[in-house]
């Protein structure tokens, strides 16, 4: 059940705009548009593969003949609940959502303003959480009569499939049929880059099109997989990125590093904060530090060091991956902590860039 699911009912994502950027070009120094998945109706790209995660269980199990009602289950204290709950809340399912005791309340709120049938804080990690879910929460489904369908937050071959519709749009976006030089893209687990590989496949773009797939240092497994080899565990997560702490990526995007057009890559939490004032203020819109991480590769000549053959007439989309972790008091903290490193290290980028 990996494909993309084709149906006439309602899909639980929208197409989002592809904006040329004149502020980001002029400050990177070369064409940049941004795919604004920041307008997805949960706030992420993760309704795309959540979204259709849901789809597909859905006609498989009409397929099968089922009539014993579907209910959905998610551990996520962050942006794949929220997409679950809004897909599911879409296609007219129940959901539930389990997540660690210490989450803030807030979020909880925002989970049930979107969707979620049921919110259950248990335990005091996501692990914790995830072992409720499937111990206890699901089993009480399953005797209630319903089919209890678990909702992994990014390794599943469903959730690929709907994050690659996000490369066709592309694809049929990009001003008179041209492809882009290089698409950037956020990574934690590896669900959205898997997507961009599939999509990349599917409208015949390949290995053409380079891959620049960016983590912040302390949420890094990829980059720390890629430096060592093999697939790497993380002992836990540093960095402020909290949606790309993941310490252990999918084996599917790990696999992606053999190929030449997929570079990895980490900044600091500064430039991932710097990423994210720069845009408010340039574009304003407000994103959380797991995407103004792909975000700051546009200022300080980060894109002349990392874009093959760089020049004025390059095209680079960004994924503005959106997130629901962030408010306007966040970026002036961030701005109050990091605007001093931030600086510091454009001016490195900027001396090594010529």
């Amino acid at each position: 059940m990996g494909s993309l699911v084709e149906t006439t009912s309602k899909k639980p994502w929208v197409e989002t705009p592809l904006h040329e950027s004149p502020t980001l070009s002029r400050a990177a120094g070369c064409r940049v548009f941004l795919k604004l998945e920041n307008l997805q109706p949960s706030g992420s790209f993760k309704s795309r593969g959540i979204g259709n995660l849901v789809l597909t269980e859905a006609a498989y199990h009409k397929a099968i003949g089922s009539t014993r009602p579907l209910h959905f289950f998610s551990c996520s204290a962050g942006n794949a609940g929220l997409a679950a709950v809004s897909a599911t809340s879409a296609l007219g399912y129940a959901s539930t959502v389990v997540v660690p005791e210490n989450t803030e309340e807030t979020i909880i709120e925002k989970l049930k303003i979107n969707g979620a049938n049921n919110v259950v804080a248990h335990g005091s990690t996501l692990l914790q959480a995830d072992q409720y879910l499937k111990e206890v929460m699901m089993p009480l489904a399953e005797a209630k009569g319903e089919i209890p369908v678990y909702v992994p937050p990014f390794d599943n071959e469903a959730i690929w499939e709907g994050a690659a519709t996000m490369v066709e749009e592309i694809h049929r976006q990009m001003p008179d049929g041209e492809k882009p030089d290089a698409i950037v893209c956020s990574v934690g687990g590896g669900g959205l880059l898997c997507g961009i590989a599939n999509g990349m496949d599917r409208v015949g773009w390949g290995s053409e099109v380079q891959v620049l797939a960016v983590e912040t240092k302390g949420a890094d497994s990829l980059h720390q997989s890629y430096l060592a080899g093999r697939l790497v565990t993380m002992s836990g997560i540093t960095s402020i990125a909290t949606s790309l702490g993941v310490v252990r990526v999918c084996q599917k995007a790990f696999d992606l590093l053999s190929r030449k057009n997929v570079t990895s890559l980490a900044l600091e939490d500064a430039e991932a904060a710097m990423g994210c004032w720069r845009l408010a203020d340039d574009e304003r819109m407000i994103v959380e530090p797991a995407c103004g991480v792909s975000v700051a590769l546009a200022y300080d000549g980060r894109l002349k060091k990392l874009l093959r053959g760089f020049s004025p007439d390059k095209k680079v989309v960004i994924v503005v991956c959106g997130g629901s972790k962030v408010s306007v008091d966040t970026l002036v903290q961030y701005k109050a902590r990091y605007a001093a490193r931030a600086k510091e290290l454009a001016a490195v980028w900027s001396d090594t860039s010529a």
